[in-house]
């Protein structure tokens, strides 16, 4: 590429899901009532179970964590698509776009963790009861976060430094509602190799051994549950784990079906059809999967309504006689 092509990059324009002017309201009202069920739902997680003494256990802990993860998730990218609508403006800055690509990375990254590490909790707590307290413990817990965050930070540092050295040319149109990764590679006049092979790595190291780790725990589990003699027992050990598998299952076949949809078709608006499914749709359903298959969490939150309901009765009846 001659160098005259080569520019500074100021801003990039996202073309986002569709360019037609009569669907923006449409595309507008979806999404922002997807924002706000992620919202409201995750932080709901959140109250109901820093709330509930009895639900101060490992696991709640790394759900009130998947939460959070899946509230920053989406406002790392849903906020700059509805401003962007509604102003009708395309423009994101250069250090919008990569600070949107570093906190997307590191928050997919971290829920890929976070659910890998609720999987092995699980695989204690069926496969080794005995020894859960043991294992398991307040200490091993706050560890596995503080180390899930810190890789992910890395990694999402790692890409973005990447992605950084690349020179870019006038051809500035991201085909996607947010900054993706692969999209802003496929705009880069420089080469691309390096950049290519690290993304590529770190998306089959990512995500292969997390995977590995998942399916290995619940071979185990599947074992130890066979291996019950008592229907119930059985029952009540695959209750506490059905509501993890369905979100891991809805985690990577979205994820997966993000790059595969992208391999087969070749075209940047199947992927980000498909990467909706991946970053918004999932998010927000996480929190009707626990809720709605948890006894403990719906008592949660009918507790945690009924304190709501009954500190909003006295404010009112202070403010009426005072």
């Amino acid at each position: 590429m001659e160098p005259d092509n080569l520019t500074r990059v100021s801003e990039f324009l996202l073309l986002g899901l569709s360019e037609e002017p009569e669907l923006q309201p449409c595309i507008f009202g979806l999404f922002l009532s997807m924002y706000l069920i992620t919202l409201f739902g995750n932080l709901l997680i959140i109250l109901a179970v820093s709330s509930d003494l009895r639900l101060h256990t490992p696991m709640y802990f790394f759900l009130s964590n998947l939460s959070l993860v899946d509230i920053c998730f989406t406002s790392t990218t849903i906020p700059k698509m509805l401003v962007n609508i509604q102003t009708q403006s395309k423009v994101i800055t250069y250090e919008g776009c990569i600070t949107q690509i570093y906190f997307f990375i590191l928050f997919s990254v971290l829920d890929d963790f976070l659910l890998t590490v609720m999987a092995y909790d699980r695989f204690v707590a069926i496969c080794h009861p005995l020894h859960y307290t043991g294992i398991i413990n307040p200490r091993l817990c706050g560890l596995l976060v503080l180390v899930s965050w810190i890789v992910s930070a890395l990694v999402s540092l790692l890409e973005s430094i990447m992605l950084m050295s690349l020179s870019f040319c006038t051809d500035l149109e991201i085909p996607h509602f947010t900054c993706e990764l692969n999209q802003m590679i496929k705009l880069a006049c420089s080469d691309t190799f390096l950049t290519n092979m690290v993304m590529y790595f770190a998306v089959v190291l990512l995500g292969g051994v997390p995977l590995a780790g998942i399916l290995y725990s619940y071979s185990k589990i599947v074992s130890s549950i066979h291996g019950m003699s008592s229907a119930q027992g059985k029952y009540k050990a695959f209750s506490t784990c059905a509501s993890h598998l369905l979100v891991v299952s809805l985690f990577y076949s979205t994820s997966l079906g993000v790059y595969l949809s992208s391999a087969a078709t070749h075209t940047s608006q199947s992927s980000a059809v498909a990467s909706v499914l991946y970053s918004v749709v999932t998010p927000m359903l996480n929190p009707f999967i626990y809720s709605l298959r948890n006894k403990d969490i719906k008592r949660a939150l009918q507790r945690f309504s009924g304190m709501v309901t009954i500190k909003g009765t006295i404010v009112l009846r202070l403010k009426i006689f005072p």
